[in-house]
Order: structure tokens, then C-alpha cells, then sequence
């Protein structure tokens, strides 16, 4: 039941330790909050399962793959789904992921807004068809109400445009925008993603901005084979470096190391992208305090 001080995209969390609350009123802004990091992940039994999996699924790709495993991280360590706005704290109410998509690879094409919506019962299959449905939405130039605004604010001059981005900042710091500002903007997500990787780029940092209430952006870098060492023996083994931003106020920096070690667990065991996101996944990892 909704209760005084909730929005309609999340609960207020209401027994925060001291730290977290005087956090909030230290470092106001998301973007003076920003934590880095970068994490190369080993990648090769992700990418044995995909060679197996195009044998059915021509369209599968491994940005879908590595969509589902960002939500069944999220699914399995619920702290990363909280974000903060006007100095509070919020659980999300539901998991997204948003991203941009262009319309074509020409220098001209225009970056589209777009959001894939996570439920607990999802799979791998419903994440890849959320994301087909939303490309091809694109592709069709088909523009959500979001960048329809955009569009309309990108015509007026400077000094108006100046002053309607303040109005639009107060109305979204209390809960006021319409639903149609932010029903399909990114900023808007629980983790917006970038994948890199298909532009044959490597990971990079990108910085969260103190408009709408996504906590964590994380960029793909291109997957690579390379040579580590396991247990004391050279391999070669495909990697694929990630660059993290993500808020630290919404959680603390032992939970952050935790929920990147169980999304390593889950990318070595990628059949468990095969069953609903919100299953609980086994962490690997033991730790001594």
C-alpha cells in the first residue's frame, strides 16, 4: 500500500542507518556519487553457449545474453534496484534496462530512447523479445512520447530551453512529471547499458546525471580471447571487459564486490539464463570477515 513520501516508481525506504541518511544530505547530486569500476569478466563458457544456441536461434545475440544476466543479477542482489532523488532513498518498483538505439550506423542517424522491462518470471526468450520488439520499434520510427519531447524541446532557443529543463528537473525531483516523460526514458531504468562491444570498442566509463533516478550504467566492452592464469597454468580464455558507474549510496562497496562476483557466477553457468531471472542463484564466492 502506497504510503506518504512514496512515488509511483518506488518505496520509500524508511529504516536507513544514520550514515545513510547524512550521505544523502553530504553528497546530493548522483553524479558527485559516482563509484568506477572496471572488471574484466571470463566469458568462455557464455560464448560455448552461444555457439550452441545459434544453431537454433539465428537472431539470439550476446547483447540479449548479456541483458538477462545484468537482471538476474539485479533480481539476486535487490539493493542495486534503489535509487535516490531529493535526498531519499527508494526501492524501484520494478526491474528495467534502458539503452539507445539508432535507427541506422550513419553519422546523421539519431540515438532513440528505448526501455526493456524485466519481470520476475522472465527468461532469457522474453528479454530477447522485449529487445527485438523495441529495436524494430526504432528501426520503424516508431518515437515513444519521451523523444517525442525531446524532439519538441530541441526547436526552442536557448534561453527557453534553459528554463523549461529547470521546471522539468523540480517536477522530476517530486513525482510530477507525466507518465509519458518517463514511460520510455532510460534515465528512468534500474541500469542503463551500453554495449560496446558491437561497435568493436572496449568498455569505458560513463557518468550518471542527476536527472530521472537510474543508479548504474554499465558499458560492454568486445569480447576477446586472451591468455590469464588459472591456477598457476597459462590459458587462453575469451574475456570481455565491463566499466561500471554506479551510485554508492545505494548500497555499500562490500555488496558492490559481491553482486559483480555473483555475475560472474552466472555467466559460468549461462544455462541458468534459461529459467526465470528472479530464481535465486548460488554464490561461488566465500568471504572472511
Amino acid at each position: 500500500m502506497k504510503r506518504f513520501g512514496d512515488r509511483r516508481d518506488g518505496i520509500k525506504v524508511r529504516d536507513k542507518d544514520a550514515m545513510h541518511k547524512l550521505i544523502n544530505h553530504i553528497k546530493p547530486n548522483r553524479c558527485d556519487s559516482d563509484v568506477f569500476i572496471n572488471k574484466k569478466m571470463d566469458v568462455t563458457l557464455l560464448v560455448k553457449y552461444m555457439e550452441n544456441k545459434k544453431r537454433q536461434e539465428k537472431d539470439l545475440t550476446y547483447y540479449h545474453l548479456f541483458l538477462t544476466v545484468i537482471a538476474k543479477t539485479i533480481y539476486n542482489k535487490p539493493l542495486l534496484n534503489r535509487f535516490v532523488i531529493n535526498k531519499d532513498l527508494y526501492d524501484r518498483n520494478e526491474v528495467s534496462i534502458g539503452f539507445t538505439a539508432k535507427s541506422d550506423y550513419s553519422d546523421e542517424s539519431r540515438d532513440i530512447l528505448s526501455i526493456v522491462k524485466v519481470l520476475p518470471d522472465d527468461t532469457l526468450e522474453n528479454v530477447k523479445a522485449s529487445v527485438i520488439r523495441s529495436v524494430k520499434k526504432v528501426r520503424n520510427n516508431e518515437e515513444s512520447g519521451t523523444n517525442k519531447v525531446i524532439s519538441i524541446l530541441g526547436k526552442f532557443p536557448k534561453f527557453m530551453i534553459s528554463l523549461i529543463v529547470k521546471i522539468v528537473k523540480f517536477m522530476d525531483r517530486h513525482d510530477m512529471l507525466p507518465k509519458s516523460m518517463i514511460e520510455d526514458n532510460l534515465y528512468y531504468s534500474s541500469v542503463i547499458v551500453s554495449n560496446l562491444g558491437s561497435i568493436h570498442s572496449g568498455a569505458i566509463y560513463h557518468n550518471l546525471t542527476d536527472f530521472g533516478t537510474s543508479s548504474i550504467l554499465v558499458t560492454i566492452g568486445e569480447i576477446q580471447l586472451e591468455k590469464t592464469i588459472i591456477n598457476n597454468k597459462e590459458e587462453e580464455r575469451y574475456m570481455c571487459e565491463f566499466g561500471i558507474n554506479i551510485d554508492e549510496r545505494i548500497a555499500d562497496g562490500v555488496y558492490f564486490v559481491k553482486s559483480i562476483n555473483l555475475m560472474q557466477d552466472i555467466l559460468n553457468k549461462p544455462e541458468l539464463l534459461e529459467r526465470r531471472v528472479s530464481e535465486k542463484v548460488e554464490e561461488t564466492t566465500k568471504y572472511k570477515y
